[in-house]
């Protein structure tokens, strides 16, 4: 329990945390954020990592001044460059993870890390956008990470992947880190970053949250169009 409050303050008060980091880690905090972003898009394993309100935070503190050395906190170029690299290659590992277990996940061999659920609902997207769907999902927390590994268990042709990939990468990193650039030292925003965080979280799922109800909807529509057809049959 007491791993999950401190996992939600640094989800929630990712700012704060941030600027921790910054100090003690000095020029390795690039290698750090990349490690993290990597990680949750690359590691089936790691969904639950902070991808859009890092970046955000990221985005914010690369357009703040350090009053001792009267430079910006962080680079934004280099946090383009090298997490649009991170996001790539991390879903590009992913991939290849998906194109090795898929063939024994389609043998009935199980995994404890892998979510039946989590792959379900990746399913549904690719069923729903085809290729499109690395794209989509980059703006999805979960399905984000699930989605390279379904493609890569699904065998779609790498060269077609990875044009998904680079452009879902590029787009992903650029509209955050250049959205908390802009943004995210509006004095509103800076009062109320907490709030701001929860808000891209929340708007985040909300795509997720919408395909459910409307699946449910689907589903419910033909349950009910299955029992007028039985009950008319039995007329």
């Amino acid at each position: 329990m007491e791993l999950l409050l401190e996992f939600k303050d640094l989800i929630l008060h990712v700012d704060r945390h941030l600027d921790d980091l910054i100090v003690q880690w000095g020029p390795w905090i690039y290698v750090l954020m990349f490690t993290v972003i990597f990680c949750e898009t690359g590691l089936v394993v790691t969904p639950f990592l902070p991808g859009d309100s890092l970046l955000f935070a990221l985005g914010a503190f690369a357009a703040r001044i350090n009053e001792e050395t009267n430079e910006p906190m962080l680079s934004l170029p280099i946090l383009l460059v090298s997490l649009t690299v991170a996001a790539i290659l991390g879903d590009t590992v992913n991939y290849w993870i998906g194109s090795r277990l898929g063939p024994r996940l389609f043998q009935g061999e199980k995994f404890r890390f892998l979510n039946p659920k989590h792959l379900e609902k990746t399913h549904e997207f690719f069923e729903r956008y085809g290729g499109k769907t690395i794209i989509i999902a980059r703006f999805a927390p979960i399905v984000r990470t699930f989605a390279p590994f379904v493609a890569g268990m699904g065998q779609m042709t790498y060269r077609r992947f990875m044009a998904y990939n680079v452009i879902g990468g590029v787009l992903w990193i650029a509209m955050f880190l250049v959205g908390g650039y802009l943004f995210g030292n509006l004095e509103s925003v800076r009062k109320n970053f907490t709030l701001v965080i929860m808000g891209i979280i929340v708007v985040s799922i909300l795509p997720g949250v919408f395909e459910y109800w409307r699946e449910r909807r689907r589903l419910k529509a033909l349950e009910a169009g299955s029992v007028t057809s039985d009950q008319q049959g039995k007329r």
